[in-house]
């Protein structure tokens, strides 16, 4: 891959990823006092072939979905300062796992992920929306988050939740990628910015927003 700076967004259904993808790009060309920018935004393959298609992919299936997914990310990268992927094969293997019970397309997910520069986990505060043949329901948003979360925690892969609606949101993000572009000069180079939580004790967290009041 070229030396883009690649930011991934991957997110349970429904949670504002091509929202937020096609903001951030906007945002991140347009930046005052700043050089212009090649922003690419990569859209999910999986949409397609569903619009393609009329229908859902099946078990055989998804292993193309997550390769064409990497290979559009690796094209973008050739030629652009950033790219934005609208998710990544890792969302396809989650999937994979969640309907058909196949974890085979984990590993190959997460070596291909850990070359990117930053991931932003979109979190569950949005509304559900019905989108056709690409959303499930409201009750398949907790697993697959906790799916998401997990995987990456066992590939040792750093993430960023972004929460808030509208312009917190993209706000939100913002500040994220500025971050991971241009960290404090007492920074550890060699590790990505991460602020991620299973429920933990920091009452910052947007868990704790999501739960009831106890």
């Amino acid at each position: 891959m070229a030396k883009a700076f690649v930011i991934a967004l991957l997110g349970a259904e429904s949670t504002g990823k091509t929202v937020l993808a096609s903001a951030l790009a906007t945002a991140l060309a347009e930046r005052p006092g700043e050089p212009a920018r090649r922003v690419a935004v990569v859209a999910e393959y999986l949409r397609e072939f569903c619009d393609t298609h009329s229908r859902t992919p099946r078990r055989e299936e998804q292993s193309g979905i997550a390769a064409e997914q990497t290979r559009r990310i690796e094209a973008a990268a050739q030629d652009h300062d950033i790219v934005i992927a609208d998710t990544t094969a890792v969302m396809i293997a989650v999937y994979s796992e969640h309907v058909f019970g196949d974890t085979g397309l984990y590993a190959s997910a997460l070596a291909e992920h850990a070359r990117y520069d930053l991931t932003l986990l979109t979190a569950l505060d949005l509304p559900w929306q019905a989108d056709g043949l690409q959303r499930d329901g409201p009750h398949v948003r907790e697993p697959v988050d906790a799916a998401v979360r997990s995987a990456l925690t066992r590939a040792n892969l750093a993430y960023s939740v972004v929460s808030g609606s509208g312009v917190a949101r993209l706000e939100a993000a913002l500040a994220c990628v500025q971050r991971a572009l241009t960290p404090p000069p007492e920074a550890d180079s060699t590790k990505r910015w991460q602020w991620h939580c299973e429920r933990c004790g920091d009452t910052a967290c947007e868990r704790h927003a999501l739960l009831p009041e106890a």
